[in-house]
């Protein structure tokens, strides 16, 4: 049985400058800002929600279907997914598009300032849930405004559990719509931000939240996790690391294991945790999709975290 992951396709392209921004924007003409950044450094990197978390749920031994809409420009991405063995059954080329992009400059004091096109993601209302087949479990990741609404509808139409991750994507819904979305989805995964401004868009607590859904799973960076059951809330411990050298990713890494115990019918302690070793083995590598361990490598990290068997 596979996991059907609605999401996003992206090229992340990231630039270093060698300097600080605030020496070269001035603070009382920011009303016609003009300013131009030379960054020697420049690397791209594939990415996207939907991308990450299938190749992370791959690592783990799982069958990801991700289902994105992309552009006339994904050539390169696809002979990365043929190379790390994840199906491109329901990606869908739409040529007069571009896949998305996100232009990162990033300075000396890790500032950023991005620029996001969505192109394709646009269309993603374009591919359908019914068209996937053996499917046990989905998710609906940041997409298009209209696919997340109709992929979500389309879960509940096919009687497939998901999750609702609605990331970056938050800003595009109302509170109707978010409540929407909770009533609808099976459980869902934020984190801390995300679930205080969930909160104030939808007017409920976290304990709320919780009760529209089977599970609610908040994560708190280095502070680890809360997963709000029914029988109450498990607080999941951070995995170690060796190092921070960067957390774009992470919270998809994260997701990847949470749709691995739920495959594999896991209990919430164990999910909790593989998620966040996910999160952890990402973070001390650059890039969403540079990390690679083994599952021998993922299953000896567990044991020596957590003191026992994944």
């Amino acid at each position: 049985m596979s996991a059907l992951i609605c999401g996003s396709y992206a090229y992340d392209t990231i630039m270093v400058f060698p300097d600080r921004f605030k020496n070269h924007i001035l603070p009382e003409k920011v009303h016609m800002i003009n300013v131009s950044f030379l960054v020697p450094g420049m690397r791209r990197e594939f990415g996207g929600c939907a991308g990450n978390i299938a190749y992370n749920l791959k690592l783990l031994g799982g069958d990801p279907l991700p289902m994105a809409t992309v552009g006339a420009d994904f050539d390169p991405y696809a002979e990365w997914m043929d190379k790390c063995g994840i199906s491109q059954k329901h990606i869908t080329v739409v040529p007069e598009h571009y896949t998305g992009q996100a232009f990162i400059t990033t300075d000396q004091d890790d500032n950023q300032i991005t620029a996001f096109h969505p192109g394709a993601m646009g269309e993603s209302h374009r591919n359908k849930v019914s068209d996937a087949s053996g499917v046990k479990i989905g998710i609906v990741s940041p997409d298009g405004r209209d696919g997340m609404i109709q992929h979500a509808e389309q879960f509940v139409e096919a009687g497939i559990p998901f999750i609702f991750d609605p990331g970056q994507g938050m800003p595009m819904f109302g509170g109707d719509d978010l409540r929407r979305f909770v009533e609808q989805a099976t459980y869902v995964t934020l984190n801390d931000y995300e679930a205080q401004l969930m909160s104030e868009r939808t007017g409920w607590s976290h304990e709320e939240l919780a009760s529209h859904v089977d599970t609610l799973i908040i994560t708190r960076g280095g502070e680890g996790s809360d997963i709000y059951t029914k029988n109450g809330k498990i607080q999941v411990p951070t995995a170690p690391i060796a190092g921070i050298k960067d957390p774009t990713g992470c919270g998809d890494a994260y997701r990847a294991g949470l749709l691995w115990g739920l495959m594999n019918d896991l209990d919430w302690e164990t999910t909790g945790r593989i998620a966040s070793l996910m999160g952890a083995i990402k973070i001390e590598q650059v890039g969403p999709q540079n990390h690679a361990p083994s599952r021998a490598d993922i299953e000896a990290r567990f044991k020596e975290a957590f003191g026992r068997e994944m």
